[in-house]
């Protein structure tokens, strides 16, 4: 199947817009998700072996989860579950309904494997996007894994009122997801990274946490799973392009703001050499790149994060994966759940699947007996994976 994506579907693709192809597999996988026998057939080819994760009180079928920004409006969440993901991030959305840049905005660097985006937040909305889960909820359709939804900051809310921009959308979701993913480091909305700064972050994370505290008061020992009304675990998504200090500083705020974890990494404004001029060119546009290029990055926090938390928060780890040998770096250095994005535009629908079955074959081989603890087994000098 993913020779097939490869040398005949994926070239077919990639000679049209990526914006365009984006769009007409979202409309496809909709129509998918509107239907329920149709879904379960598509299940039935790409469904994984079981390699659950418990994590933040919730229960995880695999640690393979569909990264922020490929379907930003809910579009096809239980086309998601039936190709295999263990959980989706929907997402970024806004409390503002906005279009995002002007086109063209996704950039393919088809031979290193790397897009480079700056779509800019377009989404119709929190409001809109609450409506729609509810729908999708009482339709029966809801799938079988975690969905979290990544937040970003509305276009036109100044600096200084980002926080209570955040707040608004994470109230009207609350109901409807079962985490929530705070989005500073996004490269594509003016200044959005300023909000990264220890100051500017802290009163995000305060006015979201006052906000799950008034909506999940429950007793104590209570989770997500047994108690609907039970507080959302909250992450923050982190760029590539930040310092280990500047790191460090917003591991001191999860531990005060009680995050659930990091995820790690967003795209980068970074660009690699390229010696070929249609690369170049790509890589010429303003933007945040994915893909190859950013997977030793990505994997370099993932690891200084483990290293600075001893493993005690949870890291969801992103970029450049494109197989079950890039997964299994990312859990050695140190995450727990990994996304993926511009792998599944290379490499197919199958990916979700040839991971999970790669991963369960290195922990077999290691002797693991469960993913948890192949967690961080290279992060550190103390602790190495045992071989047989």
């Amino acid at each position: 199947m993913s020779w097939f994506y490869r040398r005949v579907v994926r070239p077919a693709l990639f000679s049209q817009p990526p914006e365009q192809i984006h769009e007409w597999t979202l409309h496809a996988l909709g129509w998918l998700s509107r239907h329920p026998l149709l879904c379960d057939a598509v299940s039935t080819l790409h469904q994984p072996p079981a390699l659950p994760v418990s994590l933040f009180g919730l229960s995880f079928p695999n640690p393979v989860g569909l990264a922020a920004g490929m379907d930003k409006g809910a579009d096809a969440v239980p086309a998601w579950a039936a190709l295999g993901f263990g959980f989706s991030e929907l997402g970024a959305v806004t409390w503002l309904a906005q279009p995002g840049n002007p086109p063209p905005r996704v950039f393919r660097a088809i031979a290193e494997e790397a897009i480079v985006n700056r779509m800019g937040f377009n989404n119709a909305g929190a409001e809109a996007l609450a409506a729609r889960l509810a729908s999708l909820r009482s339709s029966g359709r809801w799938p079988a894994h975690p969905v979290g939804i990544n937040l970003g900051k509305s276009k036109l809310t100044p600096l200084d009122q980002a926080a209570r921009d955040y707040a608004k959308s994470f109230q009207v979701l609350w109901p409807h997801a079962d985490f929530f993913v705070v989005n500073v480091s996004s490269p594509n909305t003016p200044n959005l990274r300023q909000l990264q700064d220890r100051t500017a972050l802290d009163e995000i994370l305060a006015a979201l946490q006052e906000v799950n505290d008034e909506l999940g008061r429950a007793p104590a020992g209570l989770s997500r799973a047994t108690n609907p009304a039970a507080r959302r675990p909250v992450l923050i998504k982190v760029a590539p392009d930040l310092s280990f200090e500047a790191l460090d500083d917003v591991l001191v705020l999860a531990e005060t703001r009680e995050l659930s974890g990091i995820v790690a990494t967003n795209t980068t404004v970074a660009r690699p050499t390229s010696a070929h001029p249609e690369i170049q060119a790509v890589y010429a546009e303003s933007g945040g790149l994915s893909g190859r290029p950013l997977a030793r990055r990505s994997t370099e926090v993932i690891r200084h994060l483990y290293r600075q938390t001893r493993g005690s928060l949870p890291v969801i780890g992103v970029g450049g994966i494109f197989n079950a040998e890039d997964a299994w770096e990312k859990v050695a250095a140190g995450a727990s759940l990994l996304q993926i994005y511009t792998g599944l535009v290379f490499e197919g629908p199958g990916l979700p699947r040839a991971i999970v079955r790669g991963l369960s074959q290195r922990l077999q081989h290691h002797g693991f007996t469960c993913l948890q603890e192949a967690v961080g087994c290279l992060a550190t000098e103390r602790k190495a994976c045992p071989s047989r």
